[in-house]
């Protein structure tokens, strides 16, 4: 069961707003998460593939069967949204096997099916219970079990967590993620919650302006992004414009020395150091700090904001040239930053528009 879909193209009548040759493939048992800013065609995305939106060209096939022409009801598709639609006068276990009443499944097969669904979502005992009567994480269980009853050819999910709070979407994240490892279904999430993407998916797709500008692993995304919208959008960043010198960045706070491969000299680029790669220099290592001889720029400064956020801290340090950003779970007062050659990143140039896609032997292709 896998979702592919190729030169997607799809534009709101009247305006410049839709999808534009949009090229993805998420494989069988892959949990692909797709984010953007609001606005980005991410929704879009998903209503072209659930079939209620009809795209204007491209392709969209399910477990390699082409479905563009097909009706939303013929597509077997699983769809989980963000109010979990579930019917307000039907028990839990009716809400679930209504797929397949709609498919013609006899009522003792369908309720049989529909319990064993409730089980292993653990709600057997909210069978009868009607939504009103459950909480929010219980109908968002609910609502994962109807749109796996029918066994689907592939999962949509439509910002599901996003009426939760922090805690119950924390727990509820990792059960998505492994009641969809154990249907091996090719799933594509739509959220606007980063940690929630990185955490969970296989792939994340970054969406911009109707694009696709990037599809990677997680870790892959955050640490290689492709351009710099995609480094100041996933996480946090400091993106610093700089010019090669004598085998360093020259940047606003201070030549940076990089391990990335540099362009040629007097090349223009953008340099991206994460908060977290940086090393604080407290007062008590201060010494100790200035003294390390290992290529890192040292930046001495003032901390001008500070937020405590529970088992980390970000601060800005105004240093000679500007701020940066840093992360650091030591509460010690901080005197200023190491930027070892290691943290430095260097973007590659702008290409130009579509999607990158990160291969296994550390190519981008579009």
């Amino acid at each position: 069961m896998s979702i592919a879909i190729s030169s997607l193209t799809f534009r709101y009548p009247g305006s410049g707003a839709g999808v534009f040759g949009l090229d993805l493939e998420v494989p069988p048992g892959a949990f692909c998460a797709v984010i953007g800013p609001s606005g980005c065609g991410k929704t879009t995305l998903l209503q072209l593939i659930a079939g209620f939106l009809r795209p204007d060209a491209g392709r969209i096939a399910l477990s390699g069967v082409d479905v563009a022409a097909v009706p939303p009801k013929d597509r077997n598709v699983g769809v989980v949204f963000q109010n979990y639609a579930l019917f307000p006068h039907m028990t839990a276990l009716e809400n679930v096997a209504y797929p397949l009443k709609l498919r013609g499944v006899a009522a003792a097969e369908r309720r049989r099916r529909a319990g064993e669904a409730l089980e292993k979502a653990r709600l057997s005992a909210m069978a009868e219970r009607r939504p009103g009567q459950l909480s929010g994480g219980q109908q968002q269980r609910v609502a994962l079990a109807r749109a796996l009853v029918f066994r689907p050819r592939a999962l949509l999910l439509d910002e599901p967590l996003s009426a939760l709070d922090a805690a119950h979407r924390a727990a509820m994240r990792d059960e998505i993620r492994a009641v969809q490892r154990e249907h091996g279904i090719a799933t594509l999430h739509v959220t606007h919650d980063q940690e929630e993407a990185l955490s969970i998916a296989d792939m994340v797709a970054v969406m911009e302006g109707g694009r696709l500008l990037q599809v990677a692993p997680p870790r892959e995304l955050y640490d290689r992004p492709v351009d710099r919208f995609v480094a100041g959008f996933v996480g946090h960043a400091n993106l610093f414009e700089a010019r090669v010198s004598g085998g360093l960045l020259e940047t606003p706070v201070g030549p940076l020395a990089s391990l990335d491969p540099l362009p040629p000299e007097g090349s223009a680029v953008t340099v991206l150091v994460r908060p977290e790669a940086l090393e604080p220099i407290a007062e008590a290592h201060a010494a100790e700090a200035l003294a390390r001889d290992d290529g890192a720029l040292v930046l001495m400064g003032a901390v001008t904001r500070d937020r405590f956020l529970g088992s980390l801290r970000r601060f800005d340090l105004a240093v000679k040239g500007g701020t940066i950003l840093g992360e650091t779970s030591s509460q010690a007062p901080i005197l200023g930053v190491r930027v070892p050659p290691g943290a430095v990143r260097v973007l590659p140039p702008e290409a130009p528009a579509g999607v990158v896609h990160d291969q296994p032997d550390g190519r981008t292709t579009r």
